[in-house]
């Protein structure tokens, strides 16, 4: 039985319950929280808006008093209340008397409540600030007094030089100097505001709330665990049960029948010993779960029964996947060791990007957002996500959803860039709790492919103290605590102490972030510094932050790597005021969370130009974050198989605002995530230049050989063909090599490269966008109702028309495809759906690039 009908008071901090007045509770939001109740009540206006964020403050600085009534159960049993997600600081009274204390938002708070209710009962909880009772640790204290000596030190770089005077507001208890507090507290790290979102702490009941009444024994827990697939195609997959009370199982029997999407079932009846019964079987003819670019994500349906004495007391469904999953670590003919994923015996290039919270109120985002969200990654090419460790474990609802449409996930850890005191033991004995119960709560799902320790945890230690040897600062939990618990509860899937993360004796402690060995997080452009790629220095901060860099970089797995952009200016609209719609303006800095206000400035002026408007604000800086992934992707795929993976960092916002999503917080695509769909396409082809000679490379990250014909052109922006060449090609699963070369080519800024065959057709532009003639292009438009809710955008250019792309009239519209590149003639075709039944399709509005005049 769940329980939701709570209602809500605030007070000030230490008041005694038996003080509480009788007046002025709210309905509450549950599940869901404070900030959702307030709205939900008209007591605060959205944080999200203008610059109301400010104005909040104050509820993370009162007590929240969250109360319901319910009934007794009916006949006898172990009665439990659990709590699935308490955010975060709690005491819980029934019935007037303590129940207990609770402070970790990612592991569930149970207590048995046998023979403790009556036919009517009141639950009551306390949730205190969610900092309360903590200063700052001493080892937080270090860690933070040697990074700001660093950061002074990077202060005098000249990549870190503002292009013009736009005045830099400092944020008091900025997330740098609240972590090592909030570090002491298993709450999600990005609550205290983080370079892409604002200080919003969710607070409250932010998972359901469940009465459970158990007569029998119990099924508590299982796990369907792929162990080798045969050469015949069988597979060995173990199988565990688990049940309870444990003290109850003479005579308890599981049965557990596996059914292939083709409906061939496989059954095993396992005895239960002291909770548990475990037995390895064959599963002949095994359907495999695979990525969908390599296969089809297959699904079993898991039905388990326990049986006492031959009688069903207890049952379970589920749904997994066959499949292996492996990380090659063996070492790279080109020096170092590889990082790369192994599924099902097959190597993979992992493309994707890195995931957030879809919302900094994580008790309310819907199960269909992160459903919608998932599918934009899918359709969106990606085969992986990163789920970072500032934020939380996902719902079910995401993990059930990248099982289903075959996407991998990486799970963080939830630590993120501070030190960790692991001396303290109440935080240490909360790490293994959670530990257990998150690898537990997901080692079944398929599509899980890496538990990794912690995010630039190990990266800033390094930076701070030159070493990461033991110490108070986590270390025992990413090196021994964590990997524990992977090995004794999952046991199939790998583990990895922190991203990044790499030991190579030549790169010493650089190697944490270096291109020897591990993953890396490729922050040379857009902050400008040297993280291990490459120890250039530059004198203009555009240069130090421009996207060229990433040619520089050999590292073995991509992990994070990224360019800010501005959301559709619609969806500014939505969180601005009209007064405030210009670049710069107090509202539009506020939704800017990185420093400085104007970085990418510097990197515009190279590659487009100065924005004047708003309006030029949002188209340039999307062909700057769009072209630069672009360039990014294509290096780090013409480079496998010596590199593995290109995750972007980041997929998705938790606010509405300006940072490097490719997918804004009204989940509309920037134009980045329509050039990353073809980029992470399987069979990518590419261009490198070097001075005036010109490579076409084909990368192919499927299972199987290609071999097609690719015509390469050098065309003029004026509609001149300057060479015209095909060449036959075959390209081996897992490979990348050159299939053209021009020489001595005139490769002017007038000029331009395209390649088409049997892949996404592709081009290289010989200048900066702003120095490229493109001319006027015209475009024909022509809008067709298919269905509806439903339409069809047929565009043919006159004029080569470059970032051609249509506007998304209102959220929960999709493309599935936009902005193109069309030569003189070309026609090109946007399915559109998510319209309302009455659009009217003058409404849709397609534009072309259109350079500042």
């Amino acid at each position: 039985m769940e329980i939701n009908d709570f209602e809500l008071l605030d007070t000030e901090v230490g008041l005694d319950a038996a003080a509480l007045p009788a007046a002025g509770w709210l309905p509450a939001v549950v599940p869901g929280g404070v900030h959702e109740s307030l709205l939900a009540a008209g007591r605060i206006e959205h944080p999200y808006a203008d610059r109301n964020e400010h104005g909040i403050r104050w509820i993370e600085e009162r007590d929240w008093w969250f109360r319901a009534s319910f009934g007794g159960p009916a006949g006898e049993g172990r009665a439990r209340l659990v709590f699935h997600g308490l955010d975060t600081v709690v005491d819980i009274w029934l019935n007037g008397e303590p129940l207990g204390h609770h402070e970790n938002m990612f592991r569930p708070a149970e207590f048995d409540l046998t023979g403790k209710l009556g036919e009517r009962n009141e639950v009551l909880l306390r949730f205190s600030p969610p900092l309360h009772g903590l200063g700052m640790s001493v080892a937080g204290a270090a860690l933070q007094e040697r990074l700001d000596a660093v950061f002074a030190r990077f202060a005098e770089d000249p990549a870190f030089a503002s292009l013009s005077a736009a005045e830099e507001t400092p944020s008091e208890g900025t997330m740098l100097s609240v972590m090592p507090v909030a570090s002491q507290r298993r709450k999600a790290a990005f609550s205290w505001g983080w370079d892409f979102g604002p200080r919003v702490p969710s607070i409250g009941i932010w998972r359901p709330v469940e009465l459970r009444v158990d007569r029998t024994a119990v099924l508590t827990g299982h796990h369907i665990r792929t162990h080798a697939i045969a050469a015949d195609g069988s597979a060995t997959v173990g199988v565990l049960v688990e049940a309870g009370p444990s003290d109850v199982d003479a005579g308890l029997l599981a049965r557990v029948v596996l059914t292939a999407p083709s409906g061939r079932s496989t059954t095993a009846e396992l005895p239960v010993s002291d909770g548990r019964a475990h037995r390895m079987i064959t599963v002949p003819d095994a359907e495999l779960w695979w990525t969908h670019d390599l296969g089809e994500p297959a699904r079993y349906e898991v039905a388990i029964t326990l049986l006492a004495d031959g009688e069903a007391v207890d049952s379970v469904t589920d749904r997994v996947g066959l499949r292996t999953i492996v990380l090659d670590r063996g070492a790279d003919p080109e020096g170092g060791n590889r990082f790369r994923f192994i599924l099902n015996d097959v190597p993979i290039f992992a493309r994707g990007a890195n995931w957030l919270p879809s919302d900094m109120l994580v008790g309310s985002v819907a199960p269909e957002r992160v459903r919608a969200l998932v599918g934009l990654a899918r359709d969106g090419g990606m085969t992986m996500l990163r789920v970072w460790g500032g934020g939380i474990y996902e719902q079910d609802a995401f993990y059930d959803a990248c099982d289903e449409q075959g996407v991998l996930v990486w799970q963080d850890f939830l630590f993120a860039c501070t030190d960790y005191p692991e001396s303290d033991r109440t935080l240490a004995d909360e790490v293994a709790r959670e530990a257990e119960y998150q690898v537990k709560r997901l080692r079944n799902h398929p599509s899980l492919a890496l538990w990794c320790g912690n995010n630039e945890v190990q990266m800033l230690h390094g930076v701070a103290y030159g070493n990461h040897e033991p110490g108070d600062w986590g270390y025992e939990f990413f090196h021994r605590v964590l990997p524990d618990a992977v090995a004794e509860f999952d046991g199939r899937t790998p583990y990895w102490p922190g991203s990044p993360w790499g030991v190579d004796a030549g790169e010493g402690v650089a190697a944490v972030n270096g291109a020897g060995d591990g993953d890396r997080h490729a922050w040379e452009v857009w902050h400008g510094v040297n993280f291990g790629a490459d120890a250039r220095t530059y004198d203009d901060p555009g240069d130090a932050r421009h996207y060229r860099r990433y040619a520089d970089d050999r590292g073995k797995f991509i992990s994070e790597f990224g360019i800010h952009a501005s959301p559709e200016l619609a969806t500014l609209r939505r969180c601005l005021p009209a007064g405030q719609l210009y670049v710069h303006s107090g509202s539009f800095d506020h939704h800017n969370k990185d420093s400085l206000k104007n970085k990418h400035d510097a990197v515009l002026r190279i590659v487009t130009g100065l924005p004047e408007t708003i309006e030029q604000y949002v188209d340039f800086t999307m062909v700057s974050q769009a072209e630069g992934l672009k360039f990014g992707v294509e290096h780090y795929r013409r480079r496998q198989p010596h590199c593995n993976g290109t995750l972007v960092w980041q997929f998705n916002d938790v606010w509405p605002g300006f940072s490097w999503s490719v997918v804004d917080h009204d989940l509309v695509p920037k134009a980045a995530y329509h050039y990353l769909s073809r980029a992470f396409a399987p069979v990518l082809a590419s261009f490198r230049r070097d001075g005036d000679r010109l490579e076409l490379w084909l990368s192919n990250s499927g299972r199987a050989e290609v071999t097609t014909t690719a015509t390469v052109t050098i065309g003029g922006f004026d509609g001149t063909e300057h060479l015209r060449e095909d060449v036959t090609v075959t390209v081996a699963p897992g490979d990348s090599r050159v299939v053209w070369t021009g020489e001595s080519l005139e490769l002017t800024a007038d000029r331009y490269a395209w390649a088409e065959g049997g892949f996404p057709s592709n081009r290289l532009f010989f200048a900066e966008i702003k120095d490229i003639p493109f001319g006027e292009p015209g475009l024909d438009v022509a809008v067709t109702r298919t269905g509806p809710g439903a339409a069809s955008l047929k565009i043919t250019a006159a004029g080569f028309a470059y970032f051609v792309h249509a506007l998304t009239p209102a959220p929960g519209t999709r493309f599935h495809t936009n902005y193109l590149d069309l030569r003189d003639g070309e026609t090109a075709t946007i399915e559109v759906t998510g319209l309302t039944d009455e659009f009217d399709p003058a409404g849709i509005e397609v534009r072309a690039w259109q350079a500042r005049g």
